[in-house]
């Protein structure tokens, strides 16, 4: 399973690429405004920094101010994969992106299997389920990513499930377990996968008994 990293703060983005963590990053305008910067700006930084897509969102509604935006996005990276939302005028700027312009599409606000049957139809190379938004309101938002998958294993869909509104580090977890393609992550949860307290008492033991042979290596 892909990681990509939910976030448009570069300082985060930098340190996780740098232990080989990132295949991607997700922004929003949420995510912009968090970080004080312009969004050409911060997405061109980023880009500089990622090898892999960073999801630039447009904020227009209607199509045809969709499709300009997109245009303005497409030409801040090569590697800016255009974020639409799941209307329906998102979905007809989905399909004209992606053959006008040959860039990737995320679509997001996904929060039915319906909506992610449209998305595949429409092209998209990704589909964003918010599965903690979905919990948010009583329900399983992992059942989501379970209908979504066997799905697209139906009818054989190239679209990518981007689990998305990752709240936890089980969240991680069970998106793997279904096989999901990506889970984007925030940093804080990236650096919680690494931690289990068994781990830090064994660290702790060897290192005490290691003191205590008085050596060093090297």
């Amino acid at each position: 399973m892909k990681f990509f990293v939910d976030t448009a703060d570069v300082k985060e983005i930098r340190e996780l690429n740098e232990l080989g963590l990132v295949d991607g990053v997700t922004t929003n305008p949420s995510l912009i405004l968090k970080s004080g910067g312009k969004i050409a700006e911060v997405t061109r930084q980023i880009c500089d920094i990622v090898e892999g897509p960073v999801s630039a969102e447009v904020v227009a509604t209607e199509y045809k101010e969709m499709m300009r935006e997109a245009e303005t996005l497409a030409g801040i990276a090569d590697n800016v994969c255009i974020k639409v939302p799941l209307t329906l005028d998102g979905l007809r700027a989905c399909r004209s992106i992606r053959s006008d312009l040959g860039r990737m599409v995320n679509v997001t606000l996904c929060f039915s299997a319906n909506q992610a049957l449209l998305a595949a139809k429409a092209g998209a190379s990704f589909i964003s389920p918010f599965v903690g938004r979905i919990d948010d309101i009583g329900e399983p938002g992992m059942s989501l990513i379970e209908d979504i998958r066997q799905i697209y294993n139906n009818y054989l869909f190239e679209t990518e499930i981007l689990v998305a509104s990752v709240r936890t580090v089980n969240h991680v977890k069970e998106a793997a377990l279904i096989g999901a393609d990506v889970a984007t992550i925030p940093p804080a949860i990236v650096r919680q996968l690494v931690r289990h307290p068994l781990t830090d008492k064994g660290l702790d033991a060897f290192l005490a008994d290691w003191a205590k042979t008085g050596q060093r290596i090297g």
